[in-house]
């Protein structure tokens, strides 16, 4: 099944985990993608929530797949800020092989943050974001085709 950032906001929390745990690694994407903020899934505000941050805080993220790394656009200009290594390793959420998107070496700001994706689709990918072990919100990164 193809989804969209807009179906995932729709989802429980539940389907949200079972989809990143059914999902591959996929292949460390390269490129600008629009991020979506998954919080309260499932709920009336999510959209809502989602469309708030993507305005004023976070728009997505820039992939450097050569380079091992990104850069996260932030603030209602879209600055390119906030670095993290991008590689492949085992996810905290399940222990299958994930994207880890590691913040702890390249950000002060972000240094207790990991985020891991998986491909759930054409050039759409689920997060899960931890702060140090303890899982916190979802997000998607939509790639354009």
């Amino acid at each position: 099944m193809a989804y969209t950032s807009a179906q995932l906001l729709t989802m429980s929390q539940q389907q949200l985990d079972d989809l990143f745990s059914g999902s591959p690694a996929g292949d460390i994407p390269s490129g600008e993608a629009e991020g979506t903020a998954i919080i309260a899934s499932g709920t009336p505000v999510s959209a809502e929530i989602a469309s708030l941050i993507n305005t004023f805080a976070w728009q997505g993220k820039t992939f450097d797949a050569v380079h091992g790394t990104l850069r996260n656009r932030i603030t209602a200009v879209g600055i390119n800020a906030i670095v993290a290594e991008v590689y492949k390793t085992q996810s905290w959420f399940d222990g299958k092989e994930c994207i880890v998107l590691d913040y702890s070496k390249t950000s002060t700001v972000a240094s207790h943050i990991r985020d891991e994706i998986r491909s759930i689709g054409s050039g759409l990918y689920l997060g899960v974001v931890f702060w140090d072990k303890k899982r916190t919100i979802n997000f998607a990164l939509q790639f354009p085709s």
